[in-house]
């Protein structure tokens, strides 16, 4: 997987875990919560993650939604307190 798709899949993981736990991102950004920046670092966090696999399967299992990240996601902090 190229670098352009790693990303992408990242975000695309990034934004599953956020839309599961109920946190809006665009609302965080517009109400100044979290800066761009943030947002890429999260993504950046989520790369670096070696349970994206396994990450996929916990948002399969929790489509409905969740309270809480898995406890290996690498932006659980992030997460909570957006929530």
């Amino acid at each position: 997987m190229g670098l352009m798709s790693r990303i992408d899949h990242h975000a695309h993981l990034f934004g599953q875990m956020a839309d599961t736990l109920r946190v809006d991102l665009a609302e965080a950004l517009c109400r100044g919560q979290i800066q761009g920046e943030t947002l890429r670092s999260a993504v950046f966090r989520c790369m670096n993650c070696q349970r994206a696999e396994a990450c996929q399967g916990w948002l399969d299992a929790h489509a409905a939604g969740a309270d809480q990240t898995p406890d290996y996601c690498q932006n659980r902090g992030l997460l909570t307190r957006l929530r």
